[in-house]
């Protein structure tokens, strides 16, 4: 009985986790109705987020008994991967954020499993078995049907909000597949503090190269979606989707995680007017098919 509770724990801790972090390209959405750019509002999230991740870094700086064989070349690795994971990663995705609809960009960005898989066959040389082929090819055929519909809907620059979402699912996936040996020495937690951290310097980096905005000259709204964005959809889904993966498994969760693009899609109608086509709708569910059968076919 006790082991059943803590998994519907762990499921329901998911489910909000993934519909907060769902929550993120909505609200990104409304504070563009401002005319803010990308980069700055990029910079709003990390600024809000720095806080939290500063007392995060401070809390676990002294597990030392643990993580006791970190190098100085670890954490040249981190900085490599806090830039690549998180930082160009969300970079690419504010960018297409411009361009296309909140709720394609979720389907999107959903695919990265997919790219995990086919990293690990160029570059580490695993094996992509049949029933996996089977699941990319179903994947990216809904990715196809959504994602043309769009294009006569809305216009070709879709095509570019399409290339930039994509491109932060491979530095996604980039990330995912390489720092898998440097997370353990560090702890979850504790890496992700410090990658964000790395993340949150990157972008103040480069908004001071090539923003010509006054960050003091926004409408209240926006710092407001910044400061909800950074709380709500970054800090708290983060360590919500740590803890539900402790309790019910990696690949459990992979599952509760389909509901990443529907919730999006239902936040999208509800705050943004969005609309999805039958067709796209069809898409979607073919993409949400694709993923589960990568999840389920995951070791």
């Amino acid at each position: 009985m006790k082991s059943k509770k803590t998994f519907a724990q762990g499921v329901l801790i998911g489910v909000l986790g993934i519909v907060l972090f769902s929550s993120k390209a909505v609200m990104v959405k409304l504070a563009y109705n401002y005319k803010i750019d990308a980069i700055s509002m990029l910079l709003l999230r990390m600024l809000f987020s720095f806080p939290f991740y500063i007392v995060i870094a401070y809390l676990y700086r002294n597990d030392k008994n643990k993580y006791s064989d970190i190098s100085i070349k670890d954490y040249y690795w981190l900085i490599f991967f806090g830039a690549i994971g998180y930082y160009l990663a969300s970079f690419f995705d504010f960018v297409g954020l411009t361009y296309i609809k909140a709720s394609l960009e979720r389907i999107i960005l959903f695919v990265y499993p997919t790219i995990v898989l086919l990293f690990n066959k160029l570059f580490l040389k695993k094996a992509i078995n049949t029933n996996q082929k089977l699941a990319i090819l179903i994947t990216y055929l809904g990715i196809i049907i959504t994602f043309g519909t769009e294009v006569s809907i809305t216009g070709s620059n879709v095509y570019l909000g399409g290339f930039f979402v994509l491109l932060s699912a491979i530095t996604y996936a980039s990330y995912l597949v390489d720092s898998g040996w440097l997370i353990p020495k560090f702890g979850v937690v504790r890496f992700t503090a410090y990658a964000m951290l790395v993340s949150c310097v990157c972008v103040f980096i480069h908004y001071g190269i090539v923003s010509d905005f006054n960050i003091f000259n926004f409408p209240w709204q926006v710092y407001f979606l910044g400061l909800l964005i950074a709380i709500f959809a970054t800090v708290i889904p983060s360590f919500l989707v740590s803890k539900s993966i402790k309790l019910i498994s990696s690949s459990n969760f992979a599952v509760v995680a389909a509901i990443g693009p529907i919730s999006t899609i239902i936040l999208a109608v509800v705050f943004l007017n969005e609309k999805l086509t039958l067709l796209q709708v069809f898409g979607t569910l073919i993409v949400i098919t694709g993923i589960l059968l990568v999840s389920k076919n995951k070791k």
